[in-house]
């Protein structure tokens, strides 16, 4: 849903909305509500997320977060799942991670939802790559293909079942077929 608001809304006005479910992002001067997740997008983006962070977390190399509020770039949204390397999270006076998060991810992750506008998590992503992120993936469980998006706006996309698909080099050590990722929907 998009909510244009009658008067030019500010990105920090828009910060201090309340937060709605599911999430809302902000995106040029527009207020648009992220459609609630079903079962083929939060099987494989819960699934991902712990896959990420059983690899990544243990060696302190990265760290991949669910529905985290990343505002940069003049924009505001919530992608399925981030990953942040380990010396870029941000941190609280006490080490701690911060609740807010100010800075582009290095890997941004979308789950197309069946009512999700492709056009729009795609600008989602390329925005993503214009300010600083390594690699997006952008997943159609319906499809089974991932589209994968490279620093440099390269596109390739991956549905062989045996595939391998690509990761930042930060990510090396985690690896994942096609087959094992669309392989969550029959667990």
């Amino acid at each position: 849903m998009v909510q244009t608001p009658t008067r030019p809304l500010s990105l920090e006005a828009f910060l201090k909305l309340p937060e709605t479910k599911p999430a809302s992002e902000f995106i040029d001067g527009q207020i648009i509500q992220k459609p609630m997740p079903q079962g083929k997008h939060s099987t494989v983006q819960l699934d991902l997320g712990a896959s990420i962070n059983h690899s990544l977390k243990l060696q302190r190399v990265a760290r991949a977060y669910t529905e985290l509020r990343c505002t940069f770039g003049g924009r505001s949204t919530v992608p399925d799942v981030v990953v942040f390397t380990w010396e870029r999270i941000p941190r609280d006076e006490d080490g701690k991670v911060a609740n807010v998060f100010s800075i582009a991810p290095d890997w941004t992750i979308e789950i197309l939802s069946l009512d999700q506008s492709q056009t729009k998590v795609v600008r989602n992503i390329l925005h993503c790559l214009a300010n600083g992120t390594q690699m997006g993936w952008l997943i159609d469980p319906d499809e089974e293909l991932v589209f994968v998006y490279l620093a440099d706006r390269t596109i390739a996309v991956f549905e062989e079942k045996n595939e391998l698909l690509p990761v930042p080099g930060f990510a090396a050590s985690f690896q994942l077929t096609v087959g094992q990722l669309f392989s969550w929907l029959e667990d």
